[in-house]
């Protein structure tokens, strides 16, 4: 069964599924759904549409570079069966699995830290300028709170006199 990948979006096509143009120079064209067919037709580029995985992969949206995408590329020519590789690749599924899901999530909380700094900085930076907006409140029953450093020396020597 061999599974095709979709020109426009990348997704992937199966056996029976989607449509197949040709062009009048014999190159093929597999599009997934009706979707990704009448945006070819329209000529719109995939990197500029927002759904698409070229778009994403432009973007830094999606991990591009990674180890394990290596286990998934297009093999063209055949290897010779063997069962123990067979058996080691079968076991190494599971956790190949499980590791591109935990970079997934650190890709995303990476590229997500810069917006919530930068959300941070313009949030402090809108307080600074409206500060005379804010109530007034009677801070007078408070107590204030002062930091006192000790050193580590200090407390070091203290143990040794002791």
């Amino acid at each position: 069964m061999r599974l095709e990948k979709c020109w426009f979006c990348s997704s992937t096509v199966y056996p029976g599924h989607g449509i197949q143009f040709v062009r009048n120079d014999a190159k093929i064209f597999r599009f997934c759904r009706s979707k990704c067919h009448k945006n070819f037709k329209m000529k719109r580029n995939p990197r500029k549409v927002k759904w698409t995985k070229a778009y994403r992969h432009l973007r830094g949206k999606d991990m591009t570079q990674d180890s394990t995408f290596e286990f998934e590329r297009k093999r063209n020519r055949p290897e010779r069966y063997d069962r123990n590789v067979t058996e080691q690749t079968l076991k190494a599924i599971p956790l190949i699995t499980k590791i591109r899901q935990e970079r997934q999530i650190q890709h995303i909380a990476k590229r997500q830290m810069a917006g919530k700094s930068m959300s941070r900085k313009k949030d402090a930076k809108e307080l600074e300028q409206d500060l005379q907006m804010l109530p007034k409140k009677d801070i007078s029953h408070y107590e204030t709170k002062t930091k006192v450093l000790v050193s580590q020396l200090k407390t070091e020597e203290n143990l040794m006199e002791e």
